[in-house]
């Protein structure tokens, strides 16, 4: 399942508010795509979407294998990593 650019609007527009959505409001939301949240340091790859509290990385769980992505296409999923206390 492919993320589309009004998802991804949408989910920019989120987490870019002072008061990031918990993860629960993006996995209702967003039902069709996997949701997991982590510290940023947990993640070694680049970041799709940096924001002030976290970074957004996309999985590809098309595969046997699931990966880190950058194409939205390919999106099955999100990792939203957050920096400091979260």
């Amino acid at each position: 399942m492919a993320i589309s650019d009004a998802e991804l609007m949408e989910m920019e527009k989120l987490l870019s508010a002072s008061g990031a959505p918990a993860l629960s409001e993006l996995r209702a939301k967003f039902s069709h795509l996997s949701w997991t949240r982590c510290d940023a340091s947990d993640v070694i790859e680049p970041p799709f979407r940096s924001f002030t509290h976290c970074d957004v990385h996309l999985l590809d769980g098309a595969d046997h294998c699931v990966t880190v992505t950058d194409d939205p296409a390919r999106a099955t999923g999100v990792i939203v990593a957050f920096r400091g206390a979260s």
